[in-house]
């Protein structure tokens, strides 16, 4: 898959021919998360941290917030490792400090060493050291300590020659099943995909930034490489992971999908682009995009407006939705659809009596002690949560990123009850 790289240089996205010559100005870095953020994990990689020359992290910590992003660039401390990991990056890249004694400090499987590879010997201190060690001796080193590895060829990088795919292959028979990313002159999209057959991510930039990679075509090369004719079968899913529904996506269709950040899919009946929505108004906002593990099928995670995915009128292709996302739907058509003087109406204007019963509730939650009680209770609990929720027009799916975010941090709150 691929991993694309948004380099940081006094707070802006920039792209370097071999680690020092300026090429492209990228600009504001939240286009780029914006686009990247859909269907990727991205390298963020703080240039001027890396060459001592300053920092980027109220940026970086900017760009961590709704996104998988793994972190790198001058990390050369635990303390530094553990605020990225800490303010939510999926893992930490860390190069020239990438030491046994400092790696076995931080958890093993959210650590990547970066090992930078000028003409197979390792440099560091943003590329311009070159420490003579052999690569192969670094990952057998290092390989007991991190969860994966991010290797840039040095020489290549920012040069869209092509990446060295055997290099490649031999590295990832050293690395075994620690994860390998490989880094420096992907220029086709066709690489990644024979890269991603070997087990191997592509961290790419200059080819992205320079628009002669489309971004939709990279996330989908290793599914074309699979099956190369389509149209691919797309599973359609709601934040909650509810399959809404079966489509079919082409090429031209996920393009489409990306640049419009909407449900565009490919009607086999019609044998044409369907714009979900388009008529009946049900429309979709594009979340993410994700392929399976086979590489023979896609997931479109989507924000469904309207009455439902169905042309029944119905939630999903198997009938009305259940548990969490019936009762999120029930609570927004109730916010502004409430018979006046209804209960509901009154929980949605009344915010002492949603407030008191939130209160009410969660104490009888704490009282409970039988199996049955206990789950009514939290059955109300969570209902009147909710209906919070769609009073201040708030998504469930934001709670559950945020619980997401807290999972990724290292260093946990006490957690002892409040005074």
């Amino acid at each position: 898959m691929i991993i694309p790289s948004i380099d940081l240089q006094d707070g802006k996205a920039v792209q370097l021919i071999g680690g020092k010559d300026f090429a492209i100005d990228g600009g504001d870095p939240n286009n780029w998360a914006r686009e990247f953020g859909l269907a990727s994990e991205i390298g963020v990689i703080d240039l001027d941290a890396a060459m001592g020359k300053g920092s980027n992290r109220d940026v970086i910590v900017s760009l961590l917030k709704g996104r998988r992003c793994r972190v790198g660039g001058g990390i050369r401390s635990v303390e530094d490792a553990l605020f990225y990991l800490n303010a939510g990056a999926t893992q930490v890249i860390i190069g020239t400090k990438a030491t046994p004694e400092l790696l076995s400090q931080l958890p093993k499987e959210r650590v990547i060493a970066a090992l930078d590879t000028k003409h197979d010997e390792v440099v560091v201190d943003g590329w311009v050291t070159n420490t003579k060690a052999r690569i192969e001796d670094k990952i057998e080193e290092l390989k007991p300590y991190v969860g994966g590895f991010l290797i840039t060829f040095v020489e290549l990088e920012g040069r869209m020659n092509s990446i060295d795919i055997e290099r490649s292959r031999r590295l990832k028979e050293l690395c075994r099943d620690v994860k390998l990313t490989v880094a420096g002159g992907v220029a086709r999209t066709e690489e990644i995909a024979e890269l991603d057959a070997l087990g191997i991510d592509v961290q790419v930039g200059m080819a992205l930034y320079s628009r002669k990679m489309n971004y939709a075509d990279a996330v989908i090369a290793p599914l074309v490489k699979r099956i190369p004719e389509g149209p691919w079968a797309t599973v359609v899913c709601n934040e909650h992971g509810v399959a809404l529904g079966l489509a079919w996506s082409t090429i031209e269709s996920i393009r489409l999908a990306f640049a419009e950040q909407r449900g565009i899919y490919w009607s086999r009946s019609r044998q044409e682009i369907w714009r979900k929505g388009a008529t009946s108004g049900a429309t979709q906002e594009l979340l993410r995009v994700d392929l399976d593990c086979d590489r023979d099928a896609i997931r479109f995670t989507v924000r469904q407006n309207g009455s439902g995915f169905c042309h029944l009128d119905t939630t999903t292709c198997w009938g009305e939705a259940t548990g969490f996302t019936k009762l999120e739907e029930t609570m927004a058509h109730r916010k502004t659809n409430a018979v006046p003087g209804s209960y509901t109406n009154r929980l949605f204007n009344d915010g002492d009596l949603l407030h008191s019963k939130i209160n009410e509730e969660a104490k009888e939650l704490t009282e409970a002690t039988e199996r049955d009680h206990i789950t009514m209770e939290a059955a109300d609990v969570l209902y009147f949560t909710l209906a919070k929720l769609a009073k201040e027009g708030i998504p469930l799916s934001d709670v559950c990123d945020e619980l997401d975010f807290r999972a990724r941090k290292v260093t946990r709150r006490p957690g002892d009850k409040k005074s």
